[in-house]
């Protein structure tokens, strides 16, 4: 809702701090939350010198917030409380991401453009479930990032609070998401931490024991018949320098498997 954003910035901002430029944040150099990249793209569409982001004004903050990601996730059109949902989620992980978990959860095609279909099935949907569906599977899907042990605790309390859930006087996006649908009138906002809540979260950074347990768990890496489950199990049955050369071949397999799979994760989001 058009409403919304100065009060969605505002907590998204919470988040994001001032001038920062962790070493392994994937978003390098960046000022409430605005990239050194964005800003130069913003300054060049302007046809303005390139400057330090540390530079940039409240006014040009705003502005590239409302356009690059408010705009483009169609936060005037989508209900209260999922427009900071999907808001947030943008700015901290990017715009067709954002679109693509939210449509996943609407059960529409998952282009990272909200259209018509789109629309039509938001305006189906219990808002209030769909927030917490959305929130839930952000959530699931940081703690596979290859830096959650690094900024895994601000990336918890930014998306889901204190406590797990949906609790009253709690600041993860699905709690003031879903207090924003219900119009209190008293939402408690975040505080700034140290954190790493504000750091980039990108599925480039995803860790590679994250993808092979999920090609363990989905059974996409079992090829072939269960190529390499079989392989796992005979080589139980081995031993000397045949199992030792075995369990060569299976790991090549399995990390070949994994790094295919990841691309293939990659292209599709």
């Amino acid at each position: 809702m058009q409403k919304n954003f100065d009060r969605s910035l505002d907590w998204v901002l919470a988040h994001e701090g001032g001038y920062v430029n962790h070493p392994k944040d994937p978003g390098g150099a960046t000022n409430m939350g605005v990239t050194q990249r964005t800003y130069d793209a913003d300054l060049r569409r302007r046809q303005l010198s390139s400057r330090s982001v540390k530079l940039i004004t409240m006014e040009e903050v705003k502005a590239i917030y409302r356009s690059q990601y408010w705009d483009k996730v169609g936060g005037d059109e989508l209900p209260g409380g999922l427009d900071y949902c999907v808001f947030d989620f943008a700015v901290n992980s990017g715009v067709s991401r954002a679109v693509k978990f939210m449509q996943r959860q609407l059960g529409v095609k998952a282009d990272g453009i909200v259209g018509v279909n789109t629309m039509e099935a938001v305006d189906r949907a219990d808002v209030e479930g769909l927030i917490q569906s959305i929130c839930q599977a952000r959530f699931s899907w940081l703690k596979k990032l290859r830096h959650w042990g690094t900024f895994g605790r601000g990336w918890t309390r930014r998306v889901m609070g204190e406590s797990l859930g949906v609790q009253a006087r709690d600041t993860g996006v699905i709690d003031r998401a879903v207090y924003l649908h219900r119009e209190l009138a008293v939402i408690h906002a975040p505080s700034y931490r140290e954190d790493g809540s504000g750091a980039r979260a990108e599925d480039g950074e995803r860790s590679l024991s994250a993808t092979v347990k999920e090609l363990i768990t989905s059974g996409k890496g079992w090829t072939n018949g269960g190529a390499l489950g079989g392989g796992a199990i005979a080589l139980t049955q081995l031993q000397g320098p045949v199992a030792y050369a075995l369990a060569a071949v299976l790991l090549i397999a399995a990390v070949t498997a994994a790094l295919y799979f990841l691309r293939s994760q990659e292209a599709a989001a």
